[in-house]
């Protein structure tokens, strides 16, 4: 009985840390967004990372860092899967800061694959007065540092949901604000927190030309750069899921033969029969 009523009491508490944590979000559910790279199975489609890249590239890394990713990484097995040379091409589009040189100063020069992407600012502070006060952060982790979905039980279920809050953001932004919700020098949002966010919108409709002909809209593009941050969040997620799987299979193997081993060391034993 006591069991019961522990059960019924975790049950209610998980139920109203769900409600809270909603209520803290701001009551707007985020937009549900099917991914390739869901489930035990799930890939990164190469072709998405590649053009959310480019929407990073042009739009995202002018205020944003992705100080955890190298250059070369984006040729690498699992990941965009760029050429070598475009990989060298797209680091040597980047200036790195680099030294000391031989008389003691910092120099710059263009990027290398063993280097990971240049901040946008020298600093914190100066990042924030280039933005208004605001610090836009590192994107490195950001699908790991979010949360779309809350309440333990529903992220045992759904995930933390931080692809789908950073898509739902990407897409909450409106021209005009619901009556009686001025966001006054920031702007309305319907899926931040508090519905006012610092981030003017950073996309539109055709802000970027995909190369190979997909219409950039604005959902097409929030999908296509988050999925891209997905990958730089955990670069190694499909050796990783396909280690899991082997893992498994290997221990369902191994479960069966001890069974059957156990079975035949005790059938003596069992049906009193020499061994």
């Amino acid at each position: 009985m006591r069991f019961v009523k522990t059960l019924m009491a975790t049950a209610v508490a998980l139920t109203l840390g769900a409600g809270s944590a909603m209520a803290a979000g701001g009551g707007t559910h985020v937009i549900d967004h099917t991914w390739s790279f869901e489930g035990v199975f799930g890939k990164f489609d190469r072709a998405q990372l590649q053009r959310g890249f480019q929407v990073y590239k042009e739009v995202c890394a002018s205020c944003h860092s992705l100080e955890l990713v190298s250059f070369r990484n984006l040729g690498e097995p699992g990941g965009p899967q760029f050429p070598e040379e475009q990989v060298k091409a797209i680091a040597a589009s980047f200036t790195v800061i680099d030294g000391p040189d031989a008389e003691g100063e910092m120099f710059e020069r263009p990027g290398v694959p063993a280097d990971k992407f240049p901040a946008p600012f020298p600093n914190v502070e100066a990042a924030k007065a280039s933005n208004g006060g605001a610090y836009p952060p590192d994107l490195s982790l950001i699908t790991k540092a979010r949360a779309g979905y809350h309440g333990i039980l529903t992220q045992m279920v759904q995930g933390a949901g931080g692809p789908e809050y950073i898509y739902s953001l990407l897409n909450g932004y409106t021209e005009e604000p619901p009556e009686g919700l001025d966001p006054g020098e920031l702007n309305y949002n319907a899926y931040f927190p508090g519905y006012r966010i610092a981030m003017a919108q950073p996309l539109y409709e055709d802000s970027v030309e995909y190369q190979d002909g997909t219409a950039a809209t604005i959902e097409q593009q929030s999908a296509d750069v988050v999925a891209f941050l997905a990958w730089a969040a955990e670069p190694k997620m499909e050796a990783r899921k396909q280690a899991g799987v082997r893992n498994i299979l290997l221990l369902i193997i191994f479960g069966v033969l001890l069974w059957y081993s156990n079975k035949q060391l005790w059938k003596p034993v069992k049906y009193g029969q020499d061994a």
